[in-house]
């Protein structure tokens, strides 16, 4: 039985790319979880996802669908920076993870990590990194990540 509900979560929980349909799917609501989030038009929603489609596998975004309610339940991006050092080596930047409130405990946060830190992985980055609360510490070693100096930040808005 143990089996067929592993399964059945499989079937309802999909993890995939941004699709443009998403913004109908609670994508925003979503990131409003996270932090400031402006609701934005379906014009500059359709602009900036288009804008972000021609990085290619330079700026992904994940998403995790509950199929059975057509609701974004789960996000995160990546974006890939190409340096000099490290024989011009490639850095993955993992941003913007949230899980919505009513689907946490279920594992799908580990799952955006997992798929972002693959992605990384297979377009030849020699790490990838992400900057995180220390209430999510915990969470993010689980994913296998260590603590790794000091962020700092300038806002300008």
């Amino acid at each position: 039985m143990e089996s067929n509900t592993a399964s059945s979560d499989v079937q309802r929980y999909q993890v995939r790319k941004l699709e443009i349909t998403d913004k109908n799917k609670g994508f925003m609501e979503l990131l409003q979880q996270l932090t400031v989030c402006d609701p934005v038009t379906d014009e500059e929603f359709e602009k900036r996802f288009q804008e972000l489609k021609t990085y290619g596998d330079d700026h992904v975004i994940c998403v995790i669908e509950d199929v059975n309610l057509s609701k974004i339940v789960a996000t995160g991006s990546v974006f890939i920076e190409k340096k000099f050092i490290r024989n011009c080596g490639k850095v993955g930047h993992i941003e913007d993870v949230v899980v919505d409130s009513s689907a946490r405990g279920m594992q799908l946060g580990k799952k955006v990590a997992g798929f972002l830190a693959d992605h990384a992985r297979l377009t030849g980055c020699y790490k990838v990194i992400l900057d995180c609360s220390d209430d999510n510490k915990a969470f993010y070693e689980k994913c296998g990540f260590k603590q790794k100096e000091i962020q700092m930040v300038k806002y300008f808005i």
